[in-house]
């Protein structure tokens, strides 16, 4: 499973997310979506940790937490719907 993380700054970096997110337990991976047409972030990301009880204690910790100026909207991630 992973989680969504939303209202990120557009000047948070993978590196910055992953740090934020290692307080909680193990990173997996950090994903930060760009746009296509100017290659800038797009303002949300994935998180994955090694365990459920990892990423519930990161998103209680994070959700509605001011980070960068931005307050972040963090939760379990829903899985893609096609098009």
């Amino acid at each position: 499973m992973s989680i969504y993380v939303g209202n990120l700054s557009y000047q948070a970096t993978e590196d910055d997310v992953l740090t934020v997110f290692s307080e909680y337990g193990t990173v997996k991976r950090v994903q930060l979506p760009t746009d296509r047409e100017t290659g800038r972030m797009r303002g949300f990301g994935f998180v994955e940790m090694s365990s459920d009880k990892e990423e519930d204690a990161a998103i209680e910790a994070l959700d509605g937490a001011e980070w960068m100026g931005r307050d972040l909207k963090v939760n379990k991630a829903r899985p893609r719907t096609p098009r």
